[in-house]
């Protein structure tokens, strides 16, 4: 079986950070509009969990291309079998 790649393992990670960093500028935004601290942690962990969802939705949607079909086709028919 072939070992998945450095990027396939570190997408899970992309999106997790780019779902932070989005949600810190929405809790910093509504923060310096409120002055609130829980308010604007109430905001960052909806827009965490909001963006999370939203980008593996749209990671669901991406067809695969021909390398993944074939990876994808190997994992499922392995060789010894």
């Amino acid at each position: 079986m072939a070992k998945p790649s450095r990027k396939d393992r570190t997408k899970p990670v992309e999106l997790l950070v780019l779902s932070g960093v989005m949600a810190v500028f929405t809790g910093l935004i509504v923060l310096m509009s409120t002055r609130d601290i829980v308010l604007s942690l109430i905001f960052l962990g909806i827009a965490f969990i909001v963006v999370l969802v939203v980008l593996a939705m749209l990671v669901l949607a991406v067809r695969p291309d021909g390398e993944e079909l074939t990876d994808l086709d190997e994992q499922d028919h392995p060789e010894g079998h």
